[in-house]
């Protein structure tokens, strides 16, 4: 529960540096950049053991680590597009609901517990996902636009669902840091190639605002990950638990953090979500 926790935190702290990037006018792709390779380079510190390239080629993960890395840029950018052409509460309620996508592979693939309790706390904080991400009228749709959010939706689920699954089949106990780092470095090559590819059309401006950007973001999304799969290899909650406290958690501690420290207007039902998410936290943890 502890790791967990400090999953949510990190990750929460994602949502703030976001902020903050728009404050100072950070350019977001080359700092998220940077942060792959800053995430990277933690992973291999936190390594007990000493990192040998050979031994990592040959680990039964790697092609899911390369596959993990591709999505982890690609849905960025699906999220940006996403946020640009039908607007952000779309982009949050499409990628948090994606929460269903692991808890139905947990409950079919690892006959993990569906009781009464947990079918109405994962009600609930899909309901509260929702109510909490919408502001103004509600989420508006762009007809034309609307395989970005289902794209950003299955990408979503598919990155939760394959970390699980990775974790659970290939990676041993102490593997971790090691898993982590070869994710984001191989999402960090993607994204440089996709730099390198921009800079034939026009000059790339880099800025230490970016690097300071993309290093504090590089350590937040390294213990995100971190401690979510540690969270994972526990024994005491299941994968279906671990998502679904992860997912609406976030959501609402970004919500609250929002409200405290860049004075954003919460309507009465985001106040209602908020309310459902620890309702649905507290039924889902004593399911």
């Amino acid at each position: 529960m502890i790791a967990l926790l400090f999953s949510i935190i990190a990750s929460t702290f994602i949502f703030v540096i976001f902020k903050f990037f728009n404050k100072y006018k950070v350019n977001t792709l080359h700092a998220i950049v940077f942060n792959y390779y800053t995430a990277c380079i933690f992973g291999a510190l936190h390594s007990n053991t000493p990192i040998n390239v050979t031994t990592i080629i040959n680990e039964k993960w790697l092609l899911g680590a390369l596959g993990l890395g591709v999505l982890f840029i690609t849905i960025f950018n699906v999220m940006a597009l996403t946020v640009q052409r039908n607007g952000l509460s779309v982009a949050s309620v499409a990628s948090k609901m994606s929460v269903v996508i692991p808890i139905i592979f947990g409950l079919y693939v690892y006959n993990e517990n569906l009781g009464p309790l947990k079918i109405i706390g994962v009600f609930f904080a899909l309901c509260a996902v929702y109510l909490v991400s919408i502001k103004d009228k509600g989420p508006r749709i762009n007809l034309k636009g609307l395989w970005l959010p289902i794209i950003l939706f299955l990408g979503a689920g598919i990155i939760d669902t394959s970390i699980k699954y990775i974790e659970n089949t290939y990676v041993a106990d102490q593997g971790i840091p090691i898993f982590s780092a070869t994710i984001f470095f191989f999402a960090g090559s993607i994204g440089t190639l996709i730099l390198v590819s921009k800079s034939f059309k026009a000059p790339l401006k880099l800025s230490y605002k970016s690097f300071v950007g993309g290093f504090l973001l590089g350590i937040a999304n390294y213990y995100s990950i971190y401690f979510l799969l540690l969270a994972l290899q526990s024994d005491q909650l299941e994968s279906s638990v671990v998502f679904t406290i992860n997912n609406v958690a976030i959501v609402t501690a970004s919500t609250l953090l929002g409200l405290l420290l860049f004075k954003e207007k919460l309507q009465f039902k985001n106040w209602i979500g908020i309310g459902l998410a620890l309702i649905s936290i507290i039924l889902i943890v004593n399911s």
